[in-house]
């Protein structure tokens, strides 16, 4: 089995929806495939910014609509994070939208403290793991990166003894002064859960005048990148191998002595 993926390292228009969800479509109609999964960054229809109170939307608002209406048309599984209202609440939400219509979702557990995100946002209390084609793949939001232990396989023991998931995909608008650790990050994540990881960041300066430099990488389960882009937009499509994950897992297979853990709620 295989998985085609296609990453869009793109530089996002502050807060500026219309012009965002118009050149995210070009680049898809341009570029993706039937069946495809297809990643767009974080808050990839606003930039990161800390006004949901005037940009957020619910969730039968248009950017969501504009996924679905995407998803269909082009016959992909369509990914990123939004600014997402719920009564008085907001959420840094990432959807995974299929071509029917049906969406999984996933809110931001790590608010970013140090840019204020805490103060407008509500952090998330559940994982989402989506399945597609017998692959598994775990959706986590930029921050999360740095904290492995909400990440962390949990393995089912037992005679059907596996890792929960296969794919370890992070959506991001992190900033290029700390690239370093970004890119360190993505390598170790796949290395400790023996999965293939795949960060997708933006680039360009955004309204705060950060500059990000994309930096975007496929990491293997051997930690090996498949896959990396900086300073400038790309649209990158690759198609993971289960038969090389498998391999690296009955061959060294480190995540059956992994330690048990209950996740913090």
């Amino acid at each position: 089995m295989s998985l085609p993926v296609t990453l869009i390292q793109a530089a996002l228009h502050w807060e500026d929806r219309a012009a965002n969800l118009l050149a995210f479509e070009e680049k898809i109609r341009a570029h993706s495939q039937p069946g495809q999964v297809v990643v767009l960054p974080e808050m990839f229809s606003t930039g990161f910014s800390m006004r949901p109170e005037a940009l957020a939307e619910e969730m039968n608002g248009p950017t969501v609509q504009w996924m679905k209406d995407t998803a269909r048309a082009q016959r992909i599984i369509l990914t990123g994070s939004l600014m997402i209202k719920e009564g008085d609440r907001y959420f840094n939400r990432a959807l995974w939208v299929l071509p029917n219509g049906t969406i999984g979702q996933y809110d931001k557990r790590h608010l970013f403290a140090y840019a204020g995100e805490h103060e407008h946002y509500t952090p998330g209390r559940e994982r989402l793991i989506a399945s597609v084609n017998g692959w598994r793949v775990q959706l986590q939001v930029c921050y999360d990166l740095r904290f492995p232990v909400w990440s962390r396989q949990q393995v089912h023991r037992g005679e059907a003894a596996a890792p929960e998931y296969d794919v370890l995909l992070y959506v991001a608008n992190w900033p290029e002064r700390r690239n370093g650790a970004w890119k360190t990050l993505l390598q170790a994540r796949a290395i400790e859960n023996q999965c293939y990881v795949i960060g997708v960041n933006r680039v360009g300066e955004d309204g705060n005048g950060i500059y990000h430099s994309g930096d975007s990488m496929v990491v293997d389960p051997m930690g090996d990148v498949l896959y990396h882009k900086a300073h400038e937009e790309d649209v990158f499509s690759i198609t993971l191998d289960k038969a090389h994950l498998e391999a690296v897992r009955q061959k060294l297979p480190f995540w059956k002595d992994a330690d048990d853990f209950s996740l913090p709620v």
